[in-house]
């Protein structure tokens, strides 16, 4: 719908410097309808407020746009005071949310998203339009002003609707915040059980190569026979071919470490601790696992915001289905020759007559997309509370298996080896008993430091699965790099 202000002036009297003004009494209409708007402006913050209130709920961290010089400074200077000391996972995760590059991006989308808001939350600007047309002694003046009734009729619910559109951006850019910060302490642990993996390996290592070199000394004597001295450097070879392994490993998922907290140059010099946190003796108790899920999962709360907005603007469908095209306006024409002055006032008016299409189409339309919007956060929300369900019952396991290593198989691995070690040095075992000993000692202590490490996982999943933020893709996978190897230890 548009208003039209036409003015028209032809003359027959020669060309000469006329001033016409022209009083409009459409324009206090549209600037009356203009206020419709209200006083609708750019977020001070640019819409962190809801990002900084997630992050300091959920991850008990600060979150921050960088968007000026001096702000970059004071996260820089964080960011080096948290690398200057041993990390921990949350140094690694505030880090993240402060230096991640990807992170940034998804804030400068929310500003894009403030700007989207305001724009749609204002009137549409009219259009001014003047045409001066002189042939011969003839003179001819049109002034034409056009806008947009229909906008103005229906920018309370668009402003309505862009508020809610601006809070799904809101509540995205508060996902990728968790999502960023999950991915971060992920990387943390499984970097520093990679390093505690090769701390442990090379020890091993140590020990190996000490029994090769005194086998090798035994069989220049004649007191180790060659079998012996075989099983002795292919132990030794196994522990060695492991270590490049777990080096190898470890390399890696220090690199993804970094990628998380968006670290280069000479901020890849941090030092990260040489083994995981031991598992707490109390377990977390979760009595609310499914209901927490459904009311605090940021997915959902999008998903939610998206039917309220499709609601919104079905009903306004319904409302304008019969208007297509409907121009009306105000008119002046003004008819100026030598000798007179004719003033003549009217309306133009133009209709799209709805033959063919009465507006069922878009209600249908309306009506499909609504629906399929309802059963989607339906699944969703059946998924929620299967994911925590999932994320809860593996947290409780994993806590389980690695409270058992750490409490009764490594401690008894111990005596085992000890007594092992006792028995050899009296020469009432022989030396295959003691390999196949400390094979087996190496394979549960690996064992124990990767299920202390899905523990860990497992707590970073389960607070993923009930506020959000997505959950691991390859998680408590058992990719043991350092699967011992049998050898010939079957034999004899």
């Amino acid at each position: 719908m548009s208003v039209h202000v036409r003015t028209f002036a032809a003359a027959g009297a020669p060309a000469v410097s006329r001033t016409f003004r022209l009083r409009f009494g459409s324009l206090a209409i549209l600037a009356e309808l203009a206020l419709l708007s209200g006083c609708t402006w750019f977020s001070p913050d640019a819409g962190m407020g809801v990002v900084t209130t997630v992050a300091l709920q959920e991850l008990n961290k600060d979150a921050a746009a960088i968007r000026s010089p001096e702000e970059a400074e004071a996260a820089g200077a964080t960011v080096r005071h948290l690398l200057g000391r041993t990390l921990t996972a949350d140094a690694a995760v505030q880090i993240a949310l402060l230096n991640n590059r990807g992170l940034q991006a998804a804030y400068d989308e929310l500003a894009i998203a403030d700007a989207e808001r305001v724009g749609q939350s204002l009137p549409p600007n009219p259009t001014f339009s003047w045409r001066r047309i002189q042939a011969g002694a003839a003179l001819e003046s049109e002034l034409q002003l056009v806008t947009n009734l229909i906008a103005l009729a229906t920018l309370p619910a668009r402003s309505e609707i862009a508020a809610q559109r601006f809070h799904q951006a809101q509540l995205r850019a508060a996902e990728e915040t968790l999502r960023v910060a999950h991915e971060a302490r992920r990387a943390f642990y499984r970097a520093v059980a990679a390093r505690e993996l090769v701390h442990f390996v090379t020890e091993s290592q140590s020990a190996a190569e000490a029994a090769t070199k005194l086998a090798a000394r035994l069989g220049e004597t004649g007191a180790m026979n060659k079998l012996d001295q075989a099983r002795e450097q292919v132990f030794y070879a196994d522990v060695t071919a492991q270590l490049a392994t777990a080096r190898q490993r470890e390399a890696s998922e220090r690199e993804a470490l970094i990628r998380a907290m968006g670290l280069s140059g000479a901020s890849l010099n941090f030092k990260l601790p040489n083994a995981l946190p031991a598992v707490p003796r109390r377990l977390q108790t979760w009595a609310a696992t499914e209901t927490d899920a459904v009311a605090r999962r940021v997915d959902l709360q999008i998903a939610r915001v998206e039917l309220d907005v499709l609601a919104k603007s079905y009903g306004l469908t319904q409302a304008s289905r019969f208007i297509n095209i409907l121009d009306a306006g105000y008119a002046d024409k003004l008819e100026k020759r030598v000798d007179e002055r004719n003033l003549m006032r009217g309306f133009d008016i133009r209709l799209q007559i709805p033959i063919f299409d009465f507006g069922e189409v878009r209600v249908r339309q309306a009506e499909a997309t609504y629906m399929q919007v309802v059963n989607r956060l339906l699944e969703l929300a059946v998924n929620a509370r299967s994911e925590a369900r999932d994320a809860y019952r593996i947290y409780r396991s994993t806590y389980d298996i690695a409270g058992h290593y750490q409490r009764e198989v490594l401690p008894l691995r111990k005596i085992i080896s000890d007594e092992t070690l006792l028995r050899y040095n009296a020469m009432l075992i022989d030396v295959f008993s003691l390999l196949a000993e400390a094979r087996q000692r190496i394979a549960a202590t690996i064992t124990a430091i990767e299920a202390k490490r899905d523990f860990w996982l497992a707590t970073v999943d389960l607070k993923a699965a009930i506020a959000g933020g997505g959950r691991s893709g390859n998680r408590y996978e058992r990719a043991n790099p350092m699967a011992v190897s049998g050898g010939d230890a079957g034999g004899r």
